[in-house]
């Protein structure tokens, strides 16, 4: 399936070293939830309601987040007993970085930072029978490579967007469908120093999507499992651009805003958030996922393995799978709920229509971010694939 690929047996392997050493065996009662295993972070209570009775004691839980991604917290409190302290990050990174100090006690992670976050066992798999609102989970984002290993889930689905292709409808042309805008040698030049570009390693992906497309003989089937011929071009084609590239926008999304607000930037790759900021603000923007499909990502709400508030952040994952936080955070940031129970609760009643939260069909060729590994999805153990510590190395060079 695309952009989704399962690991193999390899990862069956690593996922019991990782289980190992992120978690220890549950005591009496609770179970594996739909994955069948025993999982108990230190600490953490066996039922739900000794749970919500220990994290009356905790009082507070920390998180790393992405901006704007925590909702309803004075609710939460009040229901919960626990006050919610959140650090924003500004990539996945970040997210690692922070997480991996022992601070916090949970993350919403993408999926370029979620499967390193469980192969290093920084995060633990959770019991889903300890968190009821993941039953309401869509079924066909559950048990993913950026959220599960082995079968187990490591987290709760907090939401999916895409990454949209976004321009000045007074500058480029309103009936624009592709990313060749910001690829081909003639839109560079007519764009030049007006094109904005997410500043991260993961959008090699977004120069392999459209390698995929155009140069159809590299044979890539996936932008994040990428050999090295095929990855190499890549990075040719990223080092071609970055002379035309008017700025490289960070996480955060305040700069990529302002310079599409005073036409400094006119065209380039964004997120749902910033294109509904400028919409709000009467900017003459418009925003697509073209026709050759385009990156994505899906977000998952994981518990460090060694969380000091494990029974406030059990809860915290199951307020932010609920209705109603789903339906303020899909319209808050701008993207599509895995509860589709939120979908009669949005402000806006066509929200779920319009980000496409019930049509499948529609992410087919959404390609959600995940690490890069050797390991190219395959069965051919000959065939190698490009690592993320490479990627971050040619994406220092290409940044110059």
């Amino acid at each position: 399936m695309k952009g989704r690929t399962a690991r193999g047996a390899r990862w069956a392997a690593l996922g019991l070293v990782v289980a190992a050493l992120s978690v220890v065996a549950a005591g009496c009662g609770g179970g594996g939830g739909e994955a069948g295993g025993e999982w108990q972070i230190e600490g953490l209570g066996s039922s739900l309601e000794e749970i919500q009775d220990l994290a009356r004691e905790e009082g507070q839980v920390n998180l790393v987040q992405w901006p704007g991604y925590s909702v309803l917290t004075d609710k939460f409190t009040s229901e919960t007993g626990c006050k919610v302290n959140t650090k924003d990050g500004a990539s996945s990174d970040d997210m690692i970085s922070l997480i991996q100090t022992g601070a916090y006690d949970g993350v919403s992670a993408s999926g370029n930072a979620s499967v390193r976050l469980m192969t290093t066992g920084d995060v633990a798999p959770v019991n889903t029978d300890l968190i009821p609102n993941f039953a309401d989970i869509q079924e066909g984002i559950k048990n993913k490579d950026y959220n599960s290993l082995d079968g187990q889930p490591y987290g709760v689905p907090h939401g999916r967007g895409p990454n949209y292709l976004m321009f000045r409808t007074d500058v480029v042309p309103e009936d624009t469908d592709s990313w060749g805008v910001i690829w081909e040698d003639d839109q560079l030049e007519r764009y030049k120093g007006k094109i904005s570009i997410y500043d991260d390693s993961i959008f090699i992906a977004d120069a392999a999507l459209w390698l995929m497309a155009t140069q159809p003989e590299l044979g890539i089937e996936n932008p994040y499992q990428l050999t090295r011929e095929q990855f190499d071009a890549a990075v040719a084609l990223l080092k071609k651009q970055a002379p035309y590239v008017g700025e490289y926008w960070p996480g955060d999304v305040v700069k990529q805003i302002q310079s599409y607000t005073s036409g400094d930037s006119v065209v380039g790759t964004t997120w749902p958030y910033q294109y509904l900021q400028l919409l709000n603000a009467k900017v003459p923007v418009k925003a697509i996922k073209p026709k050759e499909g385009t990156t994505g990502w899906s977000d998952t709400w994981m518990i460090y393995s060694k969380a000091q508030n494990p029974n406030c952040m059990y809860l915290w994952m199951n307020h932010m799978a609920s209705p109603e936080a789903q339906a303020t955070v899909a319209e808050g940031f701008g993207e599509a709920p895995v509860n589709l129970k939120a979908c009669a609760l949005t402000k806006n009643p066509n929200h779920c229509e319009d980000f496409h939260a019930e049509d499948e069909s529609w992410w087919e060729d959404v390609y959600y971010w995940t690490t890069p590994s050797a390991d190219c999805g395959d069965d051919d153990d000959a065939t190698t694939c490009v690592t993320q510590a490479d990627w971050k190395a040619a994406w220092t060079e290409i940044r110059g």
